[in-house]
Protein backbone atom coordinates (compact mmCIF):
# COMPACT_ATOMS: atom_id res chain seq x y z
CA UNK A 1 0.00 0.00 0.00
CA UNK A 2 1.00 3.57 -0.64
CA UNK A 3 0.67 7.00 1.48
CA UNK A 4 0.88 10.03 0.39
CA UNK A 5 1.89 13.28 3.27
CA UNK A 6 2.59 16.61 3.16
CA UNK A 7 2.85 17.37 6.86
CA UNK A 8 6.28 17.64 8.27
CA UNK A 9 7.32 18.28 12.07
CA UNK A 10 10.63 20.43 12.46
CA UNK A 11 12.84 18.42 14.96
CA UNK A 12 12.75 18.64 18.66
CA UNK A 13 15.47 19.95 20.67
CA UNK A 14 16.46 19.68 24.36
CA UNK A 15 16.80 22.85 26.08
CA UNK A 16 19.06 21.13 28.44
CA UNK A 17 21.30 19.35 25.87
CA UNK A 18 23.55 22.51 24.77
CA UNK A 19 23.57 24.87 22.22
CA UNK A 20 20.79 24.57 19.63
CA UNK A 21 22.16 22.85 16.08
CA UNK A 22 22.55 24.99 13.07
CA UNK A 23 18.83 24.50 11.48
CA UNK A 24 19.12 22.81 8.33
CA UNK A 25 17.01 23.77 5.61
CA UNK A 26 13.29 21.93 5.70
CA UNK A 27 12.78 19.02 3.70
CA UNK A 28 10.12 19.48 0.45
CA UNK A 29 10.07 16.18 -0.88
CA UNK A 30 10.49 13.15 0.69
CA UNK A 31 10.65 9.47 -0.86
CA UNK A 32 10.69 6.61 0.94
CA UNK A 33 10.87 3.27 -0.48
CA UNK A 34 8.56 4.21 -3.76
CA UNK A 35 7.62 1.64 -6.20
CA UNK A 36 5.21 2.83 -9.54
CA UNK A 37 3.76 -0.26 -11.27
CA UNK A 38 1.56 0.24 -14.18
CA UNK A 39 -0.67 -3.00 -15.76
CA UNK A 40 0.17 -3.70 -19.19
CA UNK A 41 -2.53 -5.75 -21.37
CA UNK A 42 -1.14 -8.27 -23.99
CA UNK A 43 -4.35 -8.65 -25.54
CA UNK A 44 -7.43 -6.31 -25.86
CA UNK A 45 -9.37 -6.61 -22.75
CA UNK A 46 -12.33 -5.23 -24.11
CA UNK A 47 -13.04 -7.67 -26.69
CA UNK A 48 -15.92 -9.63 -25.96
CA UNK A 49 -14.37 -13.08 -26.10
CA UNK A 50 -11.96 -11.89 -23.84
CA UNK A 51 -14.43 -10.61 -21.72
CA UNK A 52 -16.06 -13.91 -21.70
CA UNK A 53 -12.67 -15.35 -20.73
CA UNK A 54 -12.69 -13.17 -18.07
CA UNK A 55 -15.85 -14.17 -16.80
CA UNK A 56 -14.48 -17.44 -16.49
CA UNK A 57 -11.40 -16.90 -15.41
CA UNK A 58 -9.17 -17.83 -17.87
CA UNK A 59 -8.24 -14.94 -19.53
CA UNK A 60 -4.49 -13.66 -19.29
CA UNK A 61 -3.38 -11.64 -16.30
CA UNK A 62 -2.03 -8.50 -17.17
CA UNK A 63 1.49 -7.97 -16.22
CA UNK A 64 3.32 -5.66 -14.53
CA UNK A 65 5.22 -2.93 -15.43
CA UNK A 66 7.48 -0.93 -12.62
CA UNK A 67 9.14 2.27 -13.91
CA UNK A 68 10.68 2.94 -10.62
CA UNK A 69 11.13 0.94 -7.25
CA UNK A 70 12.33 0.91 -4.45
CA UNK A 71 13.42 4.63 -4.61
CA UNK A 72 14.45 6.51 -1.61
CA UNK A 73 15.86 10.29 -1.26
CA UNK A 74 15.33 13.83 0.63
CA UNK A 75 15.42 17.08 -1.14
CA UNK A 76 15.47 20.00 0.86
CA UNK A 77 14.72 23.36 0.26
CA UNK A 78 16.60 26.02 -2.05
CA UNK A 79 18.37 22.73 -3.24
CA UNK A 80 18.71 22.53 -7.38
CA UNK A 81 18.95 18.70 -8.28
CA UNK A 82 19.21 17.41 -11.60
CA UNK A 83 17.91 13.57 -12.38
CA UNK A 84 19.63 11.94 -15.34
CA UNK A 85 19.20 8.49 -16.58
CA UNK A 86 18.63 6.74 -20.12
CA UNK A 87 15.15 6.97 -21.77
CA UNK A 88 12.80 4.39 -19.89
CA UNK A 89 14.80 4.77 -16.34
CA UNK A 90 11.93 6.71 -14.79
CA UNK A 91 12.91 10.24 -14.73
CA UNK A 92 9.36 11.12 -16.16
CA UNK A 93 7.40 9.07 -14.03
CA UNK A 94 9.19 10.45 -10.51
CA UNK A 95 8.26 13.59 -11.47
CA UNK A 96 4.99 12.79 -12.04
CA UNK A 97 4.48 11.48 -8.86
CA UNK A 98 6.25 14.73 -7.04
CA UNK A 99 3.32 17.02 -8.79
CA UNK A 100 0.75 14.35 -7.78
CA UNK A 101 -0.13 13.85 -11.15
CA UNK A 102 0.16 9.87 -10.70
CA UNK A 103 0.20 7.70 -6.89
CA UNK A 104 3.00 5.40 -6.14
CA UNK A 105 1.82 1.60 -5.35
CA UNK A 106 4.08 1.49 -2.81
CA UNK A 107 6.19 3.27 -0.17
CA UNK A 108 5.39 6.86 0.77
CA UNK A 109 6.14 10.17 -1.01
CA UNK A 110 6.01 13.86 1.62
CA UNK A 111 6.16 16.85 -0.59
CA UNK A 112 5.69 19.88 1.05
CA UNK A 113 4.84 23.71 -0.73
CA UNK A 114 2.98 24.83 -3.91
CA UNK A 115 4.39 23.36 -6.83
CA UNK A 116 4.94 24.38 -10.45
CA UNK A 117 5.72 21.10 -12.93
CA UNK A 118 6.42 22.21 -16.11
CA UNK A 119 6.43 18.52 -17.23
CA UNK A 120 5.27 18.84 -20.63
CA UNK A 121 5.18 21.75 -23.14
CA UNK A 122 1.92 23.56 -22.88
CA UNK A 123 0.17 21.10 -20.65
CA UNK A 124 -3.69 21.99 -20.17
CA UNK A 125 -3.72 23.87 -22.87
CA UNK A 126 -6.57 24.21 -25.47
CA UNK A 127 -6.40 25.28 -29.12
CA UNK A 128 -9.55 27.29 -28.94
CA UNK A 129 -8.18 29.19 -25.93
CA UNK A 130 -6.71 32.58 -26.15
CA UNK A 131 -3.32 33.10 -24.71
CA UNK A 132 -5.15 35.42 -22.21
CA UNK A 133 -7.81 32.35 -20.84
CA UNK A 134 -5.06 29.35 -20.78
CA UNK A 135 -2.93 31.87 -18.49
CA UNK A 136 -6.19 32.38 -16.14
CA UNK A 137 -6.65 28.69 -16.24
CA UNK A 138 -3.48 27.31 -15.82
CA UNK A 139 -2.90 29.96 -13.52
CA UNK A 140 -5.74 29.30 -10.91
CA UNK A 141 -5.12 25.32 -11.09
CA UNK A 142 -1.31 26.06 -10.52
CA UNK A 143 -3.24 28.23 -6.89
CA UNK A 144 -3.70 31.87 -7.46
CA UNK A 145 -6.80 33.96 -7.09
CA UNK A 146 -8.19 35.88 -9.15
CA UNK A 147 -6.68 39.15 -8.12
CA UNK A 148 -3.38 37.32 -8.07
CA UNK A 149 -3.84 36.63 -11.96
CA UNK A 150 -4.89 40.17 -12.20
CA UNK A 151 -2.08 41.42 -10.72
CA UNK A 152 0.69 39.25 -12.64
CA UNK A 153 -1.36 38.66 -15.89
CA UNK A 154 1.43 41.94 -17.13
CA UNK A 155 4.65 40.70 -16.20
CA UNK A 156 3.70 37.36 -17.57
CA UNK A 157 3.10 37.92 -21.11
CA UNK A 158 5.88 40.51 -21.12
CA UNK A 159 8.59 37.89 -19.80
CA UNK A 160 6.83 35.18 -22.50
CA UNK A 161 7.12 38.47 -25.17
CA UNK A 162 3.42 37.61 -26.70
CA UNK A 163 1.80 40.85 -25.57
CA UNK A 164 0.25 40.97 -29.09
CA UNK A 165 -0.94 37.99 -29.35
CA UNK A 166 -2.26 37.38 -25.55
CA UNK A 167 -6.13 37.30 -27.54
CA UNK A 168 -5.06 35.04 -30.42
CA UNK A 169 -6.09 31.63 -30.03
CA UNK A 170 -3.35 29.04 -28.85
CA UNK A 171 -3.82 26.82 -32.55
CA UNK A 172 -2.10 29.96 -34.55
CA UNK A 173 0.67 29.46 -31.42
CA UNK A 174 4.30 28.25 -32.54
CA UNK A 175 5.70 25.52 -30.20
CA UNK A 176 8.07 27.86 -29.19
CA UNK A 177 5.64 30.42 -28.56
CA UNK A 178 3.39 27.99 -25.79
CA UNK A 179 6.95 26.59 -24.51
CA UNK A 180 7.31 30.44 -23.74
CA UNK A 181 3.99 31.27 -22.26
CA UNK A 182 3.84 27.57 -19.95
CA UNK A 183 7.20 28.65 -18.54
CA UNK A 184 6.10 32.32 -17.74
CA UNK A 185 3.04 30.84 -16.31
CA UNK A 186 4.94 28.43 -14.23
CA UNK A 187 7.66 30.92 -12.61
CA UNK A 188 5.01 33.49 -12.00
CA UNK A 189 3.07 31.43 -9.10
CA UNK A 190 5.67 32.20 -6.35
CA UNK A 191 6.29 28.06 -6.17
CA UNK A 192 8.11 26.06 -3.75
CA UNK A 193 9.11 24.09 -5.83
CA UNK A 194 9.38 23.88 -9.41
CA UNK A 195 9.78 20.54 -12.00
CA UNK A 196 11.19 21.24 -14.92
CA UNK A 197 11.39 18.44 -17.70
CA UNK A 198 13.48 19.28 -20.67
CA UNK A 199 11.50 22.71 -21.18
CA UNK A 200 14.84 24.81 -20.93
CA UNK A 201 16.31 22.99 -23.47
CA UNK A 202 13.47 23.86 -26.00
CA UNK A 203 12.99 26.72 -28.68
CA UNK A 204 15.81 29.28 -29.21
CA UNK A 205 19.33 30.45 -27.99
CA UNK A 206 17.47 33.64 -26.43
CA UNK A 207 14.73 31.53 -24.75
CA UNK A 208 17.03 29.26 -22.87
CA UNK A 209 19.45 32.10 -22.03
CA UNK A 210 15.85 33.79 -20.24
CA UNK A 211 14.99 30.72 -18.73
CA UNK A 212 18.67 30.03 -16.89
CA UNK A 213 18.70 33.14 -15.86
CA UNK A 214 15.15 33.02 -14.02
CA UNK A 215 16.06 29.56 -12.47
CA UNK A 216 19.13 30.83 -11.65
CA UNK A 217 17.17 33.91 -9.55
CA UNK A 218 14.33 31.70 -8.42
CA UNK A 219 17.07 29.25 -6.77
CA UNK A 220 18.57 32.48 -5.02
CA UNK A 221 15.66 33.17 -3.46
CA UNK A 222 15.10 29.90 -2.16
CA UNK A 223 12.85 28.04 -4.67
CA UNK A 224 13.71 24.90 -5.04
CA UNK A 225 14.35 23.06 -8.32
CA UNK A 226 14.08 19.40 -9.87
CA UNK A 227 15.18 19.20 -13.59
CA UNK A 228 15.31 16.37 -15.69
CA UNK A 229 17.98 16.75 -18.85
CA UNK A 230 19.48 14.50 -20.97
CA UNK A 231 22.23 17.57 -21.68
CA UNK A 232 25.04 16.56 -18.98
CA UNK A 233 26.50 20.06 -19.09
CA UNK A 234 23.48 21.69 -18.16
CA UNK A 235 23.05 19.47 -15.35
CA UNK A 236 27.12 19.80 -14.18
CA UNK A 237 26.06 23.47 -14.26
CA UNK A 238 22.93 24.36 -12.81
CA UNK A 239 22.27 21.62 -10.69
CA UNK A 240 24.35 21.23 -6.85
CA UNK A 241 23.11 17.85 -6.97
CA UNK A 242 22.29 14.88 -9.04
CA UNK A 243 20.28 11.59 -8.59
CA UNK A 244 20.85 9.12 -11.38
CA UNK A 245 18.19 6.54 -12.29
CA UNK A 246 18.51 3.02 -14.12
CA UNK A 247 15.83 0.86 -14.71
CA UNK A 248 13.62 2.52 -12.36
CA UNK A 249 16.39 2.22 -9.71
CA UNK A 250 18.25 5.40 -7.99
CA UNK A 251 21.83 3.79 -8.30
CA UNK A 252 23.77 7.13 -7.32
CA UNK A 253 22.49 10.94 -5.32
CA UNK A 254 25.69 12.97 -4.87
CA UNK A 255 27.70 15.97 -6.58
CA UNK A 256 27.30 16.08 -10.33
CA UNK A 257 31.06 16.13 -11.19
CA UNK A 258 31.94 12.16 -10.42
CA UNK A 259 27.86 10.79 -11.05
CA UNK A 260 27.73 12.86 -14.84
CA UNK A 261 31.52 11.12 -15.28
CA UNK A 262 30.09 8.18 -14.80
CA UNK A 263 26.75 8.22 -16.28
CA UNK A 264 28.51 9.45 -20.02
CA UNK A 265 31.18 6.24 -19.92
CA UNK A 266 28.28 3.98 -19.21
Amino acid sequence: MYDVAVVMQPPRVDPDSGPAPAQAEPVIVRFEKVGKAFRRFEHQPFLLRNMLLRLVGRAPKPKELWPLRDVSFEIRRGEMVGIIGQNGAGKSTLLRLIAGACFPTEGHIAVRGRIAPLLALGAGFQPDMTGKECVEINATALGLSRAEIAERLGPITEFAELDNFLETPLRYYSSGMQARLGFAVAVHTTPDLLLVDEVLFVGDHTFQKKCIEKIQEMRAEGVTIVLVSHAANAVRDLCQRVLWLKDGHLIADGEPGPILDQYLKA
